[in-house]
């Protein structure tokens, strides 16, 4: 989560009414004034009192007030405050968690499947859009097989650690026989089981530099097939699943606000944006909530990310979380992303 530390010090009385205003904010999506703080929370304070410590509060950027006679909203600000104060993430309740155990198909090897329905329950719970981001880049290579098609072409089935299987179908620049293709798979497996596929297409590059290949060969044939093999991986480094994107659009601020919500349809067409916003994720530890203004995109600055990475051992595969509203119910959607998350580095690991 985002440092609070440079933020200005909030005594009891202005903390407790700035969490009252956002609280009250999320589920109504209504401005709030003074008079509801009062009537909701038992602060033993005047409704007066409670509309000066409101506006101090707009004064220090925590809260904006929409419209002269309204009541205020919080600001990127005040919900950044807002989430970094919580008591922590509300339980889920043992229904749901038995909804997303049960609905998690078994995991043999294939993540395809597994994504896309941790994508929909993610939407379905938290009645948002689900996300999940899955990256192979700092996958670790564990074997690959090569089965000869037709011609030049051939199936190349490389397996990660994790237990993730992953069919490439390749070309080569010439026709090889199926012992061949042993041959260099058995010497592709020797020599890069156990490395990152990252630093596997990386060495194999250098490789094919080298003079000892002109000479070699099966060194020759394999630095091919490997190269063309690690490349096509590397053309889905990245796999971005999302689901449930009319759930936002049903919020009330984008209903009311047709321009934001073209906006907002555009962006998440653009999955390179969405993708840059989650490999910032991929380096946080623990539930992450990333709030508006916070990503580099101005489209998406009404929208809230609340992520975490999943796990296969200590490995990390990727990223999974709820995109919504600001005006989210951050505990429960904190809440159900954490166990999610748990629940999948469980599987992975299990495999």
């Amino acid at each position: 989560m985002r440092d609070t530390a440079g933020y200005e010090p909030l005594d009891e009385r202005a903390r407790n009414i700035l969490m009252a205003v956002v609280q009250s904010f999320i589920q109504t999506a209504e401005p709030v004034g003074s008079r509801t703080i009062s009537k909701r929370f038992e602060f033993g304070l005047s409704p007066a009192t409670i509309r000066n410590v409101m506006a101090d509060l707009e004064e220090m950027g925590f809260l904006e007030q929409p419209h002269t006679s309204a009541g205020r909203v919080p600001t990127d600000k005040g919900y950044r405050y807002y989430v970094d104060h919580l008591q922590g993430p509300e339980a889920l309740s043992a229904e749901e968690a038995a909804l997303i155990a049960q609905r998690f198909p078994p995991y043999r090897g294939e993540m395809d499947e597994v994504i896309a329905e941790i994508s929909r329950l993610l939407s379905e719970l938290s009645r948002y859009a689900g996300i999940v981001l899955r990256t192979l880049a700092s996958a670790v290579f564990s074997r690959v097989e090569l089965v000869k098609v037709r011609g030049p072409q051939v199936l190349a089935i490389f397996v990660l650690e994790s237990g993730m299987v992953h069919h490439k179908l390749i070309t080569l620049e010439e026709e090889m026989t199926q012992d061949e293709l042993q041959r260099i798979a058995n010497y592709l497996n020797q020599e890069f089981a156990g490395q990152p596929l990252r630093l596997i297409r990386q060495r194999i590059a250098e490789r094919m530099a080298e003079e000892k290949v002109q000479y070699d060969q099966l060194l020759r044939q394999a630095m091919q097939v490997g190269g063309k093999t690690f490349e096509e991986a590397a053309k889905k480094d990245e796999e971005i699943v999302l689901g449930g994107t009319a759930n936002i659009i049903d919020q009330p601020e984008f209903q009311s606000n047709t321009e934001r919500m073209k906006e907002l349809l555009r962006a998440f067409e653009d999955k390179s944006r969405l993708i840059r916003i989650l490999d910032k994720c991929l380096e946080e530890p623990g539930v992450n909530v990333i709030i508006g203004s916070e990503t580099p995109f101005k489209d998406v600055h009404e929208c809230s990310f609340v992520t975490r990475t999943f796990h296969s051992g200590d490995r990390t595969i990727g990223v999974l979380g709820v995109v919504g509203p600001k005006r989210m119910a951050y505990p429960r959607v904190m809440a159900l992303v954490d166990y999610t998350a748990n629940l999948v580095t469980q599987l992975l690991t299990q495999g």
